[in-house]
């Protein structure tokens, strides 16, 4: 029962930091950036990366 809940949890987690990664990918500050410099934030890219990542361990424990 403990390892349904903490894959709830992380999935939940997971999707949230997805989120989050994916709005600092689109902000309009990120877009100049990306036009002038061709670099995108790490913390978009690590919100992303680090959401997947958590979503499927949390996939993992769910079963």
């Amino acid at each position: 029962m403990n390892n349904k809940i903490i894959g709830i949890v992380l999935i939940v987690v997971g999707v949230a930091l997805a989120i989050w990664g994916y709005n600092i990918y689109d902000a309009a500050s990120t877009q100049i950036t990306k036009a002038i410099t061709g670099d995108v934030p790490i913390e978009a890219w690590a919100g992303m990366i680090g959401g997947a990542i958590c979503a499927l361990v949390g996939l993992t424990r769910f079963k």
